[in-house]
This record gives structure tokens, C-alpha cells and sequence, in this order.
């Protein structure tokens, strides 16, 4: 197995263990992460983090050399495979966060971006690189990087394949944090930042911000009464207003 699986305290830890290719996603590696996924979501966490195996790489992309010589049909599905896995890591019941420890590249970064979060080490560098190779991104690049810091640089930066480091990814909202030390522990100290709250409220917060990158004000803001609405008739709200006027600590349940 090229991917590993483990809890950390609320967290599940999904480790790309392929760091003599600087973890490349392989197409096996991509069935492997679809089962983890599924893993995953019977697991009792609360949030998910997602690294890579070694010093140098978070994962350097897909693997070239699997690429080539195939069919158009072959060339489709794989890609629709990938957008496939990707697009449910993003609507994973709970929170996850890219531990982003050296390179990602390409698939690499399009695996991040399908991430909720993402932090990286003071020398992770960054890019989307296909266009060197005569390709465009075909896991959801084209599609994420620039919901998340515009058409503008994403365009940029998918145009011309130019490679980023921590500074201007954070500068531009490509990551949300920078970390030293220990990334791993970085992550599951940043995933304790929301993990004590209710899973139901989070993943209604989630829903309704994801909404609101698809939809007009007016449409969105109804989008967001309706779930704000949802959110008041759970039994976490109930405990959480009422730890507020008692002065405690609520106790969620999930509920």
C-alpha cells in the first residue's frame, strides 16, 4: 500500500507514502485514496489531514509516465476518475486539512485545493505546471484556484506554470498558514481550533459558503436563512445557547 491510514486524537491522518517519486499520484494511488476516503468516513474523527511521506514532497503530481500513450477514452476517465475522488474529499463530512511539506505540484495542488484548508512549511513551493507539458489541470485545478483567489492569478498562475513559494501563497490565499516545526502537528493543532464545535453547525457553515460561490447575493443569502434555520432546530444549538447564558462550556453531541 502506497497510502497510510491513522488517528491522531479527533483526526485522521492520511500519509501519500510514495516518497521515492515524491509521492506522485499514480492512478493506483488514486483508487487508494478513494478507499481511504471511505475508510475515513467510518471512523469516529473529526476532522481529516492529508501529507506526504519524506522531506521533500506533499506529492509532485500525477505520474507522467502513466500518461501517456493512451486513449481518449482512457484519457477521460482517468480524469473524471480523479475530479471523482477529489470532489468527495471536498464534501467529506468533516473538515480537511492539505499538510502541505514540500512540493505540490499539478495533481499534488489539486489534491490541496480540494482540501477545506491548507498549511505549508516555510519550503513548500507550489504550482500547476501542465501548461509546460502542452496539458491544462485535469483534477479540478482550473476549476478551485480560482474560486479561491480569483480569476486573475489563477489564470496566471495556470497560464504560465510558474512555481510559488509559502510567502506569495499565503499572500494571495492559497494557504491559509504558514508553520515551523513538526507540519503534522501543526495541522491537528490547527484542526482543534473548530473541532470542538458541533459537526451538524460546521458542515451547514460549509455548505452554505460553498453555496454562495455559485449562486447571486439575493439567491445565497436565501440559501443561507434556510440553513441558518436548519441550524437553530438541532440540539447542539439548544446546548450551546444555553452553555452561553449559563457561563459553561457546551458539550456537543452531533445532534
Amino acid at each position: 500500500m502506497t497510502i497510510d491510514i491513522s488517528t491522531l486524537g479527533d483526526c485522521a491522518l492520511i500519509t501519500l507514502n510514495r516518497p521515492e517519486k515524491l509521492n506522485a499520484l499514480s492512478f493506483a494511488i488514486l483508487a487508494e485514496l478513494d478507499a481511504a476516503l471511505t475508510e475515513v468516513d467510518k471512523r469516529p474523527v473529526r476532522a481529516l489531514v492529508i501529507t506526504g511521506a519524506g522531506e521533500k514532497a506533499f506529492c509532485a503530481g500525477a505520474d507522467i509516465d502513466e500518461l501517456r500513450g493512451r486513449t481518449l477514452v482512457e484519457q477521460k476517465s482517468s480524469a473524471e476518475f480523479g475530479q471523482a475522488v477529489f470532489e468527495r474529499l471536498s464534501n467529506l463530512r468533516i473538515v480537511s486539512i492539505a499538510c502541505i511539506n514540500g512540493y505540490a505540484f499539478g495533481g499534488g495542488l489539486e489534491l490541496a485545493l480540494a482540501c477545506t484548508f491548507r498549511i505549508a512549511t516555510a519550503h513548500a513551493r507550489m504550482a500547476l505546471p501542465e501548461i509546460k507539458l502542452g496539458l491544462i489541470p485535469g483534477y479540478g485545478g482550473t476549476q478551485r484556484l480560482p474560486r479561491l483567489i480569483g480569476e486573475g492569478r489563477a489564470t496566471e498562475l495556470i497560464l504560465t506554470g510558474r512555481t510559488i513559494g509559502v510567502q506569495e501563497a499565503e499572500r494571495i490565499g492559497l494557504v491559509n498558514r504558514i508553520v515551523d516545526g513538526d507540519a503534522v502537528e501543526a495541522a491537528i493543532a490547527f484542526a482543534g481550533e473548530f473541532t470542538a464545535h458541533s459537526l451538524v453547525a460546521l458542515q451547514l457553515a460549509r455548505s452554505a459558503v460553498a453555496r454562495a460561490l455559485d449562486l447571486p447575493v439575493n439567491q445565497g443569502l436565501k440559501v443561507e436563512a434556510d440553513l441558518s434555520t436548519l441550524a437553530y432546530q438541532t440540539r447542539d444549538a439548544e446546548e450551546g445557547m444555553a452553555a452561553f447564558l449559563e457561563k459553561r462550556k457546551p458539550e456537543f453531541r452531533d445532534e
